[in-house]
């Protein structure tokens, strides 16, 4: 009898895990910097109310829906409360020298489905346990357990082509005073070591994110006039990022699922001679006994 192996090609089939794909897109990337920034980095610093969490605002959204979606954000006389941090996505590069790993281009499966790269292999449970339940009957008609079955349908999962792009970000830390702009800045120096890479992940996808080494910083802490004073300082990350997909505009499945064949059948016909049919079973195919 078979074992697992034979069906999964690996010796332990317990490392096996079952998850969800989903279409990588651009609101897919920004989803991850969002929580890198949020969650991964979770800057605080010290303000008048004690130690609080940093707020992180993506600079594409309307002013009117950021006052309605945290009144928060801004003071009674609609300025902006510091310290804050934003993110703004600045530019896209599709470098054909970034390739990811696929180091040449698949083109799809010429049919109406399409998808050009297998990710995984499942078996139909139910269509080869009825395959097995067929084969485990003799010409008797009496059941013989245990028996190998050759007929094992597969699900094959394939996906569209994905394609690589630079992805760059701009995030922007505003404070008030030095102290807070210290706090807010240096998670981005330290957190990932002696290296500026670290990588981002979201609905199942892994990108990779490297912080750029320069720091720009625009302070008025040197002007005397009558203006408020603020610190301001910019980090760059570059995002190595793939798109699965036309996204919404794609006319093909996202996700293929094929399953093989495990048996053919050819009728045998006889039309031109005119010869008996013998040996024609029920379903009205030829049988050699």
């Amino acid at each position: 009898m078979p074992s697992k192996k034979d069906y999964t090609g690996i010796s332990d089939p317990k490392i096996l895990e079952e998850r969800l794909i989903m279409p990588s897109t651009f609101e897919t990337i920004d989803s991850a910097v969002f929580e890198l920034l949020d969650d991964g980095f979770n800057i605080f610093c010290t303000t008048n109310e004690g130690w609080r969490k940093v707020p992180i605002i993506w600079m594409t959204a309307e002013r009117a829906f950021q006052v309605k979606n945290n009144q928060n954000l801004r003071d009674s006389s609609d300025s902006i409360i510091l310290p804050i941090a934003t993110i703004e996505r600045t530019s896209i590069d599709k470098n054909p020298e970034k390739k990811g790993i696929f180091q040449a281009h698949i083109p799809p499966t010429f049919d109406k489905k399409g998808g050009s790269i297998t990710v995984a292999r499942r078996i139909n449970q139910d269509k080869t346990s009825k395959y097995a339940n067929a084969n485990a009957f003799d010409k008797r008609g009496q059941i013989n357990f245990p028996k190998e079955n050759n007929r094992v349908v597969y699900h094959t999962i394939s996906i569209p082509m994905p394609v690589y792009v630079e992805i760059n970000y701009s995030i922007v830390l505003r404070s008030e005073y030095q102290q807070q702009m210290n706090e807010m800045l240096t998670p981005f120096i330290t957190k990932t070591g002696g290296i500026n890479y670290t990588v981002i992940e979201k609905n199942n996808h892994r990108y990779e994110a490297f912080i750029q080494q320069g720091f720009t910083q625009e302070n008025n802490n040197a002007n005397l006039e009558a203006e408020e004073r603020t610190y301001k300082t910019k980090v760059d990350i570059k995002i190595l990022g793939y798109l699965i997909g036309e996204d919404k505009n794609q006319e093909q499945p996202k996700i293929v699922i094929r399953e093989n064949a495990v048996e053919y059948k050819m009728p045998r016909e006889r039309f031109a001679t005119e010869d008996e049919l013998e040996h024609i079973g029920k379903e009205g195919f030829y049988r050699e006994s």
